[in-house]
């Protein structure tokens, strides 16, 4: 039976109703799974501290340099060990000698299976300083790869800082284009007004709608860097790329003084980590050497054991039954020629050690400039500010002039529209001055070790 066009008209507004009913009860639930994340910079940082991989991989990597100095103590420690075994031998021909009232005795009997237990010392006494040598080259890397951790902790805070002004930035863009795109859409709605009274010519209006299409493009370009500066932020953090992060925080603030060169550069050698860990790793060079040096020295160690067996080869003569003994001795190891080992482990830390001393030689040289660039980036940073508060104030009144004298009749819409652009890009001028000024100050706290 065929349907007439008021069933299917019917039809269709019933999938409708369907689908509207649908949205307003699924989409709404959606959006309450993922909740705005609302944080300060300090709850950034600290989020991002919990949930960075790259810092837990630093931690990792101190851990084991931690154990790695356990591991070195413990070689100056005695090592006691139990042993056990079992071996089968072939059958012999028992040795008999004539024993008293000229009956045989058995010294040497067939035994084909001999069990073995045996509790064992050993206790190096003197290596020649080797042992303690590696112990605190141990704790010089276990030092260094602990700096190395706040190095990662600086890096993230640093990284945190970026991603949460680049997203105010980003927010604030977008409200100063949005007020910009607000007053090109008046301003196209007033010419369209002053055209249908005659008292402009077409152009005007074409003119004014394109100023409201760039306006426009701008906000789509400014929301898209937006929520990718988001979506970055969200991932410090450890939240979902797909959850909003909305930053708490105001941009326009005051500075704070910058101290003096020479105090900033005492500062930045007293708490940079990666300073502290290039001169841990020098250290942990020069104890490798004197530990290669070590080696030449002779070896002394004590040993020691307690063996039950059956039959036990220390006894005689020899019984198939179970017996015990014991034995303790001290052992001296001399290497009198090693082919040159200990020279070349001597030489390769040598060669290490240098090596750290010209890399830290370098790290102080060049301490000194990115302080002074860091400290110029504030300083230019500010006066950026200042000239473009002075700019929105002289682009505010051309703006207030040019409209005036628009509404007149004056001028042309031309000028207008050129008011309203030199007012939103000193608009930007600012916004992005300010967070130069933020992130500024972030690299500063960074190269000054914070």
């Amino acid at each position: 039976m065929r349907r007439g066009p008021s069933g299917n008209l019917r039809g269709v507004r019933l999938a409708m109703f369907a689908v509207m009913a649908w949205s307003a009860l699924v989409v709404p639930g959606r959006a309450q799974e993922q909740p705005v994340l609302t944080l300060t910079l300090a709850e950034a940082r600290a989020r991002a501290l919990d949930a960075s991989h790259r810092l837990a991989e630093a931690r990792a990597r101190a851990a084991a340099a931690g154990a790695a100095v356990e591991s070195r103590d413990a070689a100056d420690r005695p090592i006691v060990a139990v042993q056990a075994g079992y071996t089968r031998t072939n059958h012999v021909t028992p040795f008999l000698v004539p024993g008293p009232g000229l009956l045989p005795r058995v010294l040497y009997p067939d035994v084909p299976d001999n069990y073995r237990t045996r509790l064992d010392v050993q206790w190096p006494i003197y290596t020649g300083g080797r042992s303690d040598a590696l112990v605190r080259a141990a704790q010089a890397e276990a030092s260094a790869a602990q700096a190395d951790t706040e190095v990662a902790r600086a890096d993230l805070r640093l990284e945190v800082t970026r991603a949460f002004w680049s997203v105010v930035t980003g927010r604030a863009t977008v409200s100063v284009l949005e007020q910009a795109l607000s007053r090109a859409e008046s301003n196209v709605a007033d010419v369209r007004a002053r055209l249908s009274a005659g008292l402009v010519p077409p152009n005007e209006v074409a003119s004014a709608e394109a100023q409201t299409a760039r306006q426009r493009m701008l906000l789509v370009e400014a929301r898209n860097l937006r929520d990718v500066a988001s979506a970055d932020l969200a991932r410090l953090v450890g939240a979902e790329a797909s959850q909003q992060v909305e930053p708490r925080a105001v941009l326009d603030e005051a500075a704070a003084p910058v101290p003096a060169r020479d105090r900033l550069v005492a500062e930045a050698r007293a708490q940079r980590a990666e300073r502290m860990a290039i001169e841990q790793r020098v250290k942990a060079a020069q104890e490798g050497r004197s530990a290669a040096e070590a080696a030449r020295r002779p070896q002394v160690a004590v040993g020691g054991g307690l063996d039950y067996a059956r039959p036990n080869p220390k006894i005689f003569p020899r019984t198939d039954q179970w017996d015990h003994s014991w034995d303790a001795g001290i052992s001296v190891n001399w290497s009198l020629w090693d082919g040159g080992r200990a020279a070349s482990d001597m030489a390769q830390a040598s060669h290490q050690s240098e090596a750290a001393r010209q890399r830290l030689a370098d790290f102080d040289a060049t301490l000194d400039v990115e302080l002074r660039q860091r400290s110029l980036e504030i300083v230019s940073g500010e006066a950026a500010v200042a000239a473009a508060d002075e700019g929105i104030r002289a682009a505010t009144e051309a703006r207030r002039v040019v409209g005036e004298r628009y509404r007149a009749g004056v001028i042309a819409q031309s000028e207008v529209l050129d008011a309203e652009l030199a007012l939103v890009q000193g608009e930007l001028d600012r916004t992005r001055a300010l967070a130069n000024v933020r992130l500024a100050e972030a690299r500063l706290d960074r190269a000054l070790g914070r």
